[in-house]
């Protein structure tokens, strides 16, 4: 039988016993149609007020009326039922409810009840009127029987059945048969949905559905009902309705069982996962069957189980068992569950009739989950239902079997101590199963059945009867604190769950029933409370129920997801937005100011453009020969004086000296005033005015002014004008006062428009939104140009509004536009997503209509429900006339000033603290000139008014602020108390599933000082957000701006943790990079780079839990990754931002410190900065850990020699020293020369040890180190130009600083760099294009090439050498001297020329100039020949493209003759650059999986005995060129070669691949000279281009298999080891990894 109607039988039973009606056999079955819908919408639903006594009376006067059908319609026809409808209906007069379940309060006093009773006897009363009217017209016409006929007639057809008593005849009747049958309190599932009354004027046949809910199973019942005239006329008996039948149906099923089957319980597994657990009690000779149904599931669940005998708990393992089951440790059983569809299926049969109980968990091994029954075992009772095989066996065993009608009881009485609340079917089936275990755990502790039934019913009868009058004694009545902290301690052992309110409230009422039960065992209050107030719970537990009453969870549980899903590979083109537009033609200002500053000599030390109005104010300072020079130029016309004075400290006016006063001024007390006089210019329009002011003493440093202006005062946006005498750091360079870099046009355009623009926000909204398409077709640089021109407002370097009243309204209208322009571009070009990020943040969210309105409306009613003035009407006005993000910051200062017991401090403070001084609120066009004044009786309205208020404010002007976003987004509904106007912000459609509750988490939790959950739940509610931010929405600004403030809010909250992080694990610390990293990579559009870091951190937290010997070298390597990205992203940011915020600062006139900080202040403002900390402080513990120091010694030499700090190596690499230098350079990339004079270079870059730079200064016995610690680095910095001794170790560097005595002894760099004596021959053409290597010979190629052919046949047979063939010396000489290059040698001859001047400018133009040779047809034809001979592919066979190619490639190896740093590398030791030859050898390309250098001897110890090599993933160019990053290193005794040690793991991001394709290296005669390190001076090209691959070494078994890497590296060993036997000296060799083969591409002596 199903659930509903074992719910409902009780019911139908009640109705059956209706003695007006009688029944047929057999039940008819109905199709359920399309019925009529009664909405119940327009009814007040009223407490019942009825006692049990009143229902006993109603009984007994129903079953007294047991006449027939016929004699009622008679009855009714003369009017005789109408005494007896009145008695009737004076017990049971109700109003019509269907779903709600109202009850008798135990508390109701009689008078109460006779109020009660009057009150229904009125209700009669209007009720009757129809049948008193029927019969008064009978009486009346009873002498005439066809006007009886035709009035009766007549009232039947102006009447019609009332349907709303269906609803109260069934209430009524389980109300009734309440007492009898328990399980009707569950009738609340029961949904009267439909009714359908059909009239048949004197019978009514009414149709009802009742949908009901059990267990997730939708189930019908269809009662079909027959009424009498009683009803019609309004009269509500129960004999006026009877049930003629009752049809259940369940339209879908659960589970494949039995007919006899019962459901064992249904339980929610995970999200849309449930288990179904059907027991079929099992016929004469059949077995009982248990099916478990898991819906929704993966196809690896496994069901671990055992079985429970009486009085033991122990689990038992059954002989039976089904297919596939085996045994776990002798201690439980695993059987599989077989998929079918989107479900899983299990059958178990149980034989044994001891078994009183199934217990099991369930297993996803494919995840390595456990699911549970809320922490405990799922059990399923099976006591009673089991076969017993005699009656032998039937008597040794009790029977424990729990009845039904004792769980539906347990379950109505818990619902009676819990106030009898309205539940939801999911909430009714969770306390009927709760009250199910209360009864099996009561089975298990050895209480009996009948015992359980003895005190449930004395359990009943006192709540019935009893607790409506029994006092509570102290001792009963439990403290509401202890009862918090036993939930508390529930919740705990739970695992603190995220429980709704609802499921909170149930668990404060199981708490009280664990100490009530605790009383009864004898145990005291005072007893309880010792016990269980122990350490800090009851903080704890205070804590938690500071802001709400119950428990919420301390942390989300975060989704499993594959984090390369949210790869975003959008690149932005810079060089889109460098549009040609016209130069704009300097302002006669400009001219003027170049004027006087080249006078000057270009002594600049200040320079600032103030706008006043529509004209400028230029104000020039200059140092010329010690002294201090302010010019003040100005295209004003009119009378103009300037009122001004100097200042040694900030804020202070003092008068000038005499001295410096110009001609014509007034010198007062303070301050000095001096006319502006007309400069000489000869163009009447450009007229200037001038002031020029000279100083001697250099004692002050600012000038502070005004100006007056016939009569009226002019300041600086309400503040006093002032120019600082101090030198800037950062001046508006000449490239950006060219706007090189820039979307120049756009830029201005806007600086055209600002006057305009400072107006309003109105203004500068609406012509904002007007330029974004120009901005949007510009590129990013000019997206980049509207973020600048939004930021300067945003810190107030702008004027927000002058002289211009504007409604709030028409302020947020502007913003609306302004967020939805820049909402499309987002949409439709998501590679500027990020950057339109900066824009909306800085801008707000706006809104169109009520929203902005609001702001001027609500502040009147805050003055009038508060009865406010003085302050708040100054408010007041500024907020009629304009509002802008700073009413913001007042409304928060305000609110914090009443929070404080009315401090006036406070509020200045929360103010100054935002930038808000009290000149700022002078300068409003309506200014706040009052500190508000407020009374303590006004306190809480203002408070409650402000909030609101703050909201409305936010909604307008806060784009990160978290609250209003989540509002905006959840939808509110903001009435409030009094306020004129309303508004109504709808939800966002779509947003996932679970989100709401995940927001009101981070809400609860935003404070919280320990900041871990919360940045999870922030972070999980960002990638919830995600897919939404992808796509197109309707509401996408609304969702972009709840991601920024999400974002925001993470930053916040790292930063408040920071103090979590001291003396933390670097486990912890890791785990803080991973989610700032993820949360990094949520807001980037090229994130990568950043997304493959994440992944490492994540490996590397994996290692370190399983304590793995390398996990803290790891973690350095993706610690140097990380920030190598971040220098990346901030060099990015530099790029794109920072020339068009010095462009439009210059035009403007911006602050020049402003502008100097403005990518510096973007990045901090992002998690970027936050990320870059973290970093720092885990860098020092892993290298302590790692065993790594604080330095990396890359060439180890003892010096002796001055500090010198420069940016980057590259930029003095051709400066010569006098004296021995220390250079600490910032930036070192790996191709640079060494400067002469140079005996140490410190960086804290990190270049290979096997790069160019670091050959050279092993060559050049130059010291040469990476230093991982900042503070050695600044203290080293702080010394510049003292004479320091360092003193290297392999793996630290000592340092002191000693003096010049301690110089002299040493040998000084000259000495030891002095020029060795080398000489190059010039080589000859040969007479021959193309040679094979079997031709390789001194005469015709390089060493390299040499080395090549001598390796092939003499190595090992598993390390390849790949075929070669070459272009010898001279080929190039001869191409040149061909007739149909004669145009080009003769450029060639004369560049060369320029350069022997010293024109090295020229260099470049060389390069160029050789790719215009065109290729000899024998040169063609030869190396054709030779490389087809050699087996090698021809590039011609592809088409003539491809040898386009190639003969492009072998140009420009030869014009890497001409670099500039091979250049100067052949000019520092002297060599004839014009003797230097190129040969070109051309090999096919290996396409790698790794590239290697070896060094067979240690460079870094000097070490013979060990090899020291280098791998890299791709193609070697990322491990030989100034590609940043690290490769892994590692070294291998010779005598173990199979035992390599990793010195460190790779952190380069970026990995060079290829396809198939030759390559032409460089071969000249000029490297591997000894004394002379040549190599890797000149270029090695392939013909086709290398693609740069993100690399993500998490899936790179070089990094991840031990057993690989030992293989792979203990192999490039073995090879260098072969090799360097084979010549006898130590050899520097290059070679590829493919396919786990060595191959050798190179070899040389080691340097």
């Amino acid at each position: 039988m199903s659930s509903l109607a074992r719910l409902a039988s009780p019911l139908v039973a009640s109705l059956r016993r209706n003695p007006l009606l009688s029944f047929s056999g057999n039940p008819q079955y109905w199709r359920c149609g399309r019925l009529s819908k009664i909405s119940l919408d327009g009814f007040e639903v009223l407490p019942r007020s009825k006692s049990h006594m009143m229902l006993g009376l109603q009984s007994k006067l129903v079953q007294s009326l047991n006449i027939s059908g016929r004699k009622m319609f008679f009855g009714c026809c003369f009017g005789l039922p109408i005494a007896t409808g009145i008695g009737v209906m004076y017990t049971q007069a109700s109003v019509a409810h269907a779903v709600e379940d109202y009850h008798l309060d135990s508390g109701e006093t009689t008078e109460a009840m006779m109020r009660s009773e009057t009150n229904r006897f009125w209700s009669l009363m209007r009720k009757i009127q129809l049948p008193v009217l029927l019969a008064f017209v009978l009486l009346y016409s009873r002498g005439h029987p066809i006007a009886v006929a035709i009035d009766f007639f007549l009232l039947l057809f102006c009447t019609r059945p009332n349907p709303l008593s269906i609803y109260i005849f069934i209430e009524e009747l389980r109300q009734r048969d309440m007492q009898s049958h328990r399980s009707l309190y569950k009738t609340k599932l029961l949904y009267l949905k439909n009714v359908e009354v059909h009239d048949y004027k004197i019978l009514c046949v009414a149709k009802v559905e009742l949908y009901g809910s059990s267990g997730g199973v939708r189930e019908v019942a269809v009662l079909l009902l027959l009424g009498l005239l009683l009803d019609r006329l309004g009269l509500l008996d129960f004999s006026s309705w009877g049930v003629r039948q009752a049809t259940f149906m369940v339209p879908r099923a659960v589970i494949s069982a039995p007919a006899e089957s019962e459901l064992g319980g249904k339980f929610i597994l995970e999200g849309n996962s449930e288990l179904l657990v059907a027991v079929a009690t099992p016929s004469s000779g059949s077995l009982l069957q248990i099916d478990l149904q898991v819906t929704n599931s993966s196809n690896s669940l496994v069901l671990h189980w055992g079985v429970l005998h009486p009085r033991n708990r122990d689990w038992k393992l059954p002989s039976r068992r089904p297919n596939g089951t085996t045994v776990y440790k002798n201690k439980a059983l695993r059987t599989p569950f077989q998929k079918s569809g989107p479900n899983s299926f299990l059958k178990i049969e149980i034989d044994d009739p001891q078994i009183q109980a199934i217990e099991f968990l369930i297993i996803d091994q494919a995840q390595n989950r456990w699911f549970k029954n809320n922490g405990q075992n799922f059990l399923v009772q099976l006591s009673g239902k089991v076969p017993r095989t005699s009656s032998h066996a039937a008597s040794e065993g009790p029977n424990i079997s729990l009845p039904e009608d004792l769980v539906q009881l347990n379950a109505y009485l818990r619902w009676e101590r819990k106030g009898k609340q309205m539940y939801t079917p999911d909430q009714e089936k969770e306390e009927y199963e709760a009250a199910r275990s209360e009864l099996l755990q009561e089975l298990a502790r050895g209480t009996s059945v009948e015992k359980l039934r003895e005190k449930l019913t004395k359990s009943n009868d006192n709540i019935r009867t009893d607790d409506a009058v029994k006092p509570h004694t102290p001792e009963n009545e439990i403290p509401k604190d202890l009862v918090q902290v036993q939930a508390y301690i529930r919740w705990e052992k739970a695992g603190k769950p995220n429980y709704p309110p609802e499921k909170q409230l149930m668990e404060f009422e199981e708490a009280r029933k664990d100490l009530q039960r605790e009383l009864q065992k004898g145990i005291s209050l005072s007893e309880i409370r010792e016990k269980m107030m122990k350490g800090n719970i009851q903080t704890e537990v205070s804590k938690q129920l500071k802001t709400k009453e119950y428990f919420t969870a301390e942390r989300i549980q975060r989704k499993k997801r594959d984090i390369s899903l949210l790869v975003n590979k959008y690149f932005s083109k810079s060089d889109e937005m460098e549009i040609s537009h016209p130069s704009r033609d300097p302002t006669a200002l400009e001219l003027y100011a170049k004027g006087m500053e080249d006078r000057d000599g270009g002594h600049l030390l200040n320079r600032k453009l103030f706008k006043l109005g529509d004209k400028e104010l230029m104000v020039l300072v200059t140092n010329p020969h010690g002294k201090i020079k302010a010019y003040f130029i100005t295209d004003y016309k009119g009378t103009l004086i300037l009122h001004w004075a100097l200042s040694k400290n900030g804020g202070e006016w003092l008068a000038p000296p005499s001295s410096s006063v110009p001609q014509g001024s007034v010198l007062l007390s303070n301050s000095c005033e001096t006319p502006f006089v007309e400069a000489s210019s000869t163009d009447p329009i450009k007229q200037l005015q001038t002031v020029e002011i000279e100083l001697d003493k250099a004692e002050f440093t600012s000038l502070p002014f005004v100006l007056l202006a016939d009569g009226n005062w002019i300041k600086d946006n309400g503040s006093d004008f002032h120019i600082d005498f101090i030198s800037k750091t950062v001046k508006i360079t000449k490239d950006a006062e060219g706007g090189k870099g820039t979307a120049k046009a756009l830029l201005e355009k806007i600086a055209e428009l600002e006057t305009e623009a400072q107006k309003s926000f109105m203004h500068r909204f609406n012509i904002a939104a007007e330029l974004t398409e120009q901005a949007k077709d510009a590129g990013q640089l000019g997206l980049a140009g509207l973020v600048v021109w939004m930021r300067f407002m945003a810190t107030r370097q702008l004027i927000w509004n002058k002289n211009y009243n504007v409604k709030p309204r028409e302020i947020s209208k502007a913003q609306d536009r302004l967020t939805d322009t820049l909402q499309n571009i987002y949409s439709s070009c998501p590679q500027y997503r990020e950057i339109l990020r900066i824009i909306l943040s800085t801008v707000g969210r706006g809104g169109e209509g009520d929203v902005g309105q609001r702001i001027r409306d609500e502040i009147l009613v805050i003055q009038r429900n508060n009865d406010c003035g003085g302050m708040m009407e100054e408010w007041h006005q500024k907020l009629h006339n304009n509002t802008s993000p700073d009413d913001v910051v007042i409304c928060q200062a305000l609110i914090d000033y009443i929070q404080s017991d009315f401090d006036i401090n406070v509020y200045w403070n929360t103010l100054n603290m935002n930038g808000i001084t009290k000149e700022r609120l002078l300068s409003y066009d309506r200014g706040i000139h009052s500190e508000p004044n407020f009374r303590r009786d006004q306190k809480e309205g203002l408070l409650r008014d402000l909030g609101h208020y703050m909201r409305t404010l936010k909604a307008v002007h806060s784009g990160a602020d978290l609250e209003s976003a989540i509002a905006t987004c959840l939808g509110y509904s903001a009435k409030g108390q009094g306020f004129m106007v309303g508004v109504q912000i709808n939800p966002i459609r779509g947003l996932p599933s679970g989100f709401r509750g995940l927001l009101e988490y981070i809400l609860n939790h935003v404070e919280d000082k320990k900041v871990e959950p919360l940045l999870e739940g922030l972070l999980e509610a960002r990638q919830e957000l995600r897919p939404l931010l992808l796509a197109s929405h309707e509401r996408l600004k609304d969702l972009i701006f709840l991601d920024i403030a999400l974002d925001s809010t993470v930053r916040t909250a790292i930063e408040r943790g920071y103090e979590e992080l001291t003396n933390a694990e670097p486990e912890k610390i890791m785990y803080f990079i991973t989610l700032v990293l993820e949360n990094l990579a949520l807001s980037s559009d090229n994130n990568e780079d950043l997304i493959y870091c994440l992944k490492g951190w994540y490996h590397a937290l994996e290692m370190a839990k399983k304590k793995d010997d390398h996990w803290a070298l790891f973690a350095k390597s993706f610690l140097d990754r990380t920030r190598l990205a971040l220098s990346t992203k901030a060099e990015q940011y530099h790029q794109t931002l920072q020339p068009s915020a010095e462009y439009l600062g210059s035009l403007l006139g911006v602050d020049e410190r402003a502008v100097s900080i403005f990518t510096e202040e973007i990045i901090r403002s992002g998690s970027a900065a936050s990320l870059s900390a973290l970093v720092n402080r885990l860098d020092p513990v892993l290298r302590k850990v790692a065993h790594l120091g604080s330095w990396q010694v890359i060439s180890p030499v003892e010096v002796t020699g001055y500090v010198t700090v420069v940016d980057e190596l590259l930029a003095v690499q051709n400066k010569s020293y006098e004296r021995p230098t220390i250079l600490v350079a910032k930036s070192v990339k790996g191709e640079e020369e060494i400067p002469d004079g140079t005996v140490a270079v410190l960086t804290p870059d990190m270049p290979d040890v096997l790069s160019h730079v670091s050959v050279r200064a092993r060559n050049s016995k130059v010291c040469f180190a990476t230093c991982f610690d900042p503070n050695i680095l600044s203290e080293l910095q702080r010394n510049e130009g003292k004479l320091f001794h360092l003193k290297p170790t392999s793996a630290d560097i000592t340092y002191s600083e000693t003096t010049e005595s301690t110089l002299s002894k040493a040998t000084s760099p000259k000495d030891d760099q002095s020029s060795p004596s080398i000489t190059l021959v010039k080589k000859k053409f040969v007479g021959r294009y193309a040679i094979s290597s079997e031709e390789f010979s001194n005469e015709m190629v390089g060493a390299k090439s040499r080395n090549i052919a001598y390796l092939k046949g003499k190595v090992p047979s598993w390390v390849g050498i790949p075929t070669s063939v070459a272009l010898p010396f001279g080929v190039f000489e001869s191409v040149l001297a061909d007739n149909v290059n004669r145009a080009v040698a003769n450029n060639i001859k004369m560049l060369k020329t320029k350069l022997g001047k010293g024109e090295f400018g020229v260099l470049n133009d060389i390069r160029q100039t050789v790719l215009e040779l065109v290729a000899p047809p024998q040169l063609v034809k030869e190396l054709k020949q030779k490389m087809k001979s050699a087996s090698m592919p021809w590039p011609g066979d592809e088409g003539e493209h491809r040898w386009e190619q190639a003969w492009v490639a072998i140009k420009k190896v030869w014009a890497s003759k001409w670099n500039e740093r091979a250049y100067f590398s052949t000019r520092k030791v002297k060599l004839d650059h014009d003797y230097l030859c190129m040969a070109v050898l051309v090999q096919e390309i290996i396409s790698a999986d790794y590239a290697f250098v070896i060094h067979t001897t240690n460079p870094s110890t000097e070490d013979s005995s060990e090899i020291y090599a280098e791998v890299v993933r791709g193609l070697g160019e990322t491990l030989v060129g100034a590609y940043p990053g690290r490769a892994l290193s590692f070294i291998a005794k010779k005598n173990d070669l199979n035992s390599p040690k990793v010195l460190g793991y790779p952190s380069k991001p970026i990995g060079l691949f290829i396809r198939q394709s030759i390559i032409f290296r460089s071969d000249s005669n000029g490297e591997d000279l000894e004394g002379y390190a040549g190599a890797g001076l000149y270029d090695s090209v392939p013909m086709d281009e290398e693609e740069k691959v993100v690399l993500d070494y998490t899936s790179d078994p070089l990094i991840t298999d031990a057993n690989f890497r030992q293989s792979i590296l203990s192999g490039i060993a073995r090879a260098g080891s072969a090799i360097e036997e084979l010549y006898g000296t130590p050899q520097d060799i290059e070679g590829v990894v493919k396919d786990g083969k060595i191959y050798v591409v190179q070899t040389r002596p080691q340097m």
